[in-house]
């Protein structure tokens, strides 16, 4: 089987700063947000909600909402792009580029459309791109990467699983390149404020362009 370009360890890499990025840039910026990991969205929302403090319950709705219209929308587009020359997957990259370009510059008065933009790329991203290596990972969150590093690791030690071994090594490899992200969101904040989200922006782009010197079969866009 053919490895595609678009589930190599370099892009993974790419993908997993930019989400680690972006999740720190929500979180740390935009109102204490995640933008990747709906988990705690949810919770919060659930809590508000209950509360019946409506205003900071949608604060948390919004990006659930905008997560989920991403995963349609990159799933929408892998469909259309049936046979086209360009692959879906470049489409869901150029597309998140464009949402993120957006986002930046609005002003904290706006973080709830803001922190929205940046759910809606991210859903598109973690539809678009679910396995690295052969193996499935999700490179804008941690908690299923961590449970299929540790599987890995238990069936290694009991089994000598080299499957095992492999799935752990790509887990813990997009985790580490996630915290990387994250911690490089941290430093940049203080200097780039609002615009730290065009760093992201920028490692997307360049996972883009090193999909687009690749050569492809038009096939349902392509075994990019």
């Amino acid at each position: 089987m053919t490895k595609q370009m678009s589930e190599s360890m370099g892009i993974g890499v790419l993908l997993a700063v930019s989400g680690g990025l972006m999740d720190a840039y929500s979180y740390l910026f935009r109102g204490e947000v995640f933008a990747n990991a709906q988990t705690g969205n949810i919770l919060l929302f659930s809590v508000y909600l209950s509360r019946g403090q409506w205003a900071a319950a949608l604060h948390y709705l919004c990006p659930i909402l905008a997560f989920s219209l991403g995963i349609g929308c990159a799933a929408v587009i892998r469909h259309l792009c049936r046979e086209r020359r360009l692959h879906w997957r470049q489409i869901c990259l150029i597309l998140e580029i464009l949402i993120l370009g957006l986002a930046a510059p609005l002003p904290q008065r706006a973080n709830l459309l803001a922190n929205s933009l940046i759910s809606l790329a991210c859903g598109a991203q973690v539809e678009s791109f679910r396995k690295i290596d052969g193996s499935s990972v999700a490179t804008t969150m941690c908690i299923g990467n961590l449970r299929s590093a540790l599987h890995g690791l238990v069936e290694v030690g009991f089994t000598g699983s080299q499957a095992g071994k492999h799935d752990a090594r790509v887990d813990l490899t997009i985790i580490l390149f996630f915290a990387v992200g994250a911690i490089l969101g941290s430093l940049l904040l203080p200097h780039a404020g609002t615009f730290t989200l065009w760093v992201s922006a920028g490692l997307l782009a360049v996972a883009a362009a090193v999909l687009f010197v690749r050569p492809h079969s038009p096939t349902e866009g392509g075994p990019l």
